[in-house]
């Protein structure tokens, strides 16, 4: 079944999401030391603690406004997992298991901090990037694209197309 195959997946990107963030917060320490150099200026850890959307949008620090997040994280994936409960392709599957997966490793973490762990910071080419990211963005992101690139299309078929029916 399809819907077993997206579930496991999510389990799965779930699973190394909060591992990866046990490491950079307890085994890195990065919760006290608050920045490490990994690859300067190519990849840094810096701790911020976001309690809104990307790049700290509706970070009002309200109890509300955490649990709109909250419930609004939940209702995305669960209209995901309905929507593409059949999907055959492998590619889709893939794609909703890591939006969902991702989604709900954020979800836990504004259960259990009252805002997302983020420590990623990337910079490149003479451009300092100020702002921090999470893995669980990443597979978000990466779920998006995906979706946004597969769309439902049939194998061969070119992006765009739409077939009647």
């Amino acid at each position: 079944m399809p819907i077993r195959r997206i579930l496991a997946i999510s389990v799965a990107i779930f699973a190394l999401d909060r591992l990866i963030k046990i490491w950079v917060l307890d085994w890195l320490d990065l919760e006290n030391r608050l920045a490490i150099d990994v690859w300067p200026p190519y990849l840094n850890l810096r701790l911020a603690w976001n309690q809104g959307i990307n790049f700290g949008l509706f970070a009002a620090g309200s109890d509300i406004t955490r649990w709109i997040l909250i419930s609004v994280g939940l209702a995305i994936s669960l209209a995901l997992l309905i929507w593409f409960r059949n999907a055959r392709e492998l590619g889709v599957q893939l794609s909703v298991g890591l939006v969902v997966g991702g989604a709900i490793s954020n979800i836990l973490d504004r259960l259990s901090f009252g805002a997302v762990v983020d420590f990623l910071n990337v910079s490149c080419c003479g451009i300092s990037n100020p702002f921090v990211f999470n893995t669980s963005d990443m597979w978000i992101f990466l779920g998006v694209i995906g979706l946004i690139i597969l769309d439902g299309k049939k194998p061969g078929e070119k992006p765009g197309k739409k077939r009647r029916g």
